[in-house]
Order: structure tokens, then sequence, then C-alpha cells
């Protein structure tokens, strides 16, 4: 099948709806981060906007990349590009290249998120938002369809995500029904969790006081990597891309451990 091309308006136009991006708030601009050509066939898709991913993605011959974790954000404020921040920022504009960044809604989106992904993979059911960023769902709560074992969980999680589990349980053989799910960095989400009486709570990281709170607040709490974690979404954003406008695309892994 010949591939496609479209606009780059088209394109921003077509993420603002499927995110509703325009009704949300968050850490970053979401949507077009920094303006390239017109005219967009080759897509590159990967978890965060580095120098490898961009990189990678003009050996390739991109017009386009699209990631989670785009270059700017609010907490660095007003800087110059220099150093570390213009070797990414530099070689986009050199190539005219499109920087498109979805961070929270691609983390709580109930059918392409982040969170939702690990859902499926552990086969959940009643899966709905859970978690809260300025009335942005992050993530999702769910049922399991058999109960497993902390000890169990963490071996499957494992086996999904492909990376080492950090688990902080009050009892590994203690039954696991109810979990709440929110990738990347959201340590302290096990709080929400135990709130609402969860039995468990997944997310990428884990600070060295959540390993105690978290296990003294009656949460098995596990931590499966940030990237590891957050692999899934911007995946299933290029299968959906591609089956709209059939374009010519490529997903750009990171070896990222953390």
């Amino acid at each position: 099948m010949k591939k496609k091309s479209i606009t780059r308006d088209q394109l921003e136009l077509y993420l603002k709806e499927l995110f509703a991006l325009d009704a949300l708030e968050d850490l970053c601009p979401n949507g077009l981060q920094i303006e390239g050509t017109n005219r967009i066939e080759k897509v590159a898709f990967a978890v965060s906007a580095t120098a490898d991913s961009i990189g990678q993605a003009i050996a390739w011959g991109a017009d386009t990349l699209i990631v989670h974790h785009g270059i700017f954000w609010k907490f660095h404020g007003a800087r110059p590009i220099t150093g570390a921040f213009a070797r990414r920022v530099r070689p986009l504009i050199q190539k005219e290249m499109n920087l498109f960044g979805i961070h929270l809604p691609l983390d709580g989106h109930i059918l392409l998120g982040n969170a939702r992904s690990i859902a499926d993979k552990l086969e959940m059911k009643e899966i709905i938002p859970f978690g809260e960023y300025k009335k942005t769902p992050t993530g999702v709560k769910g049922i399991l369809q058999k109960k497993l074992s902390a000890k169990k969980l963490q071996q499957q999680l494992e086996k999904i995500l492909d990376h080492q589990i950090l688990m902080a349980t009050p009892n590994p053989e203690a039954m696991i029904s109810s979990i709440g799910i929110i990738t990347g960095g959201a340590r302290s989400g096990w709080q929400e969790a135990a709130m609402q009486k969860l039995d468990a709570y997944i997310t990428g990281e884990m600070s060295e006081h959540d390993w105690y709170e978290s296990q003294e607040g009656g949460i098995h709490m596990f931590a499966g990597g940030h990237n590891a974690t957050e692999r899934f979404g911007i995946q299933n954003l290029m299968a959906k891309v591609n089956h709209e406008f059939k374009l010519n695309s490529i997903f750009i892994p990171s070896n990222n451990p953390a």
C-alpha cells in the first residue's frame, strides 16, 4: 500500500481532538512544541525527545517526531538554548523537523494510555480513570480477573515490562485483587490507592520513604521503571496515527533503565 502524506496542521488538529489538549492542564505544553516542515510523510515515535532519539529520527529521514516526554517543561522556566539543551533543539530546527509532545493526556487516556495498556496486559476488568492532575486523569484502576499474590504479581509485571520490579509489600504472599496504576514518576500515587482502599499500586519509580510508608499504609507498591512503564502509550498512538493516515512510521526504543 502506498504511504500517504498529510499537513502539519492536519496532524496537530487530530492530536488536539484525540486527547482534548485544549481543555487540559499539564506540566508542559502538549501538542506541537517545535514547528517544522508543513508536509508530513515520515513520523518517528519515542518515549522521550533526547539527543539520541532525535538523532535516530533524523538518520531515518523523519520529518516529524512524536514523543511522550517533550523538551519544554514549566519547572525549567525560561532558559538559554545552550549545552545539552541545545544539542536537542538545534538538530530539530536545522532539519525543519516537527516535534509533538503528549504528556499526561497519554498517561491517562482510557483507551490508548500507558496505564490502560498495563491494565490490559494484566487482563484487568472494570477499568476506570484513577488519579488526577488539575482535573486530568493520570491513570486507571480496576480488578484482576483472578487474584494474584504480591509475589506472583511482581513476577508477572517483570515479564510484561521486561524490567526489574521493585516491590514494597507488607506480605509477599497476600492476595491482590484491586489495583491502581499511574505510570512514570507518580511515586506518591500509592496514597490515593490507600484512600480508595485498593490492594496495590503500580507506577514507574519509588522513593526511599515511599518504600516504607506504602507498606505501613497497607498497600502493595510496585515500581517498574519510568521508561519501561511508559513505552506502551506512544506505540498505541503510533498504531492509531498509522491507521488514520497510513504514514511511514518507526518506533525508536530507549535502553534507559530508570
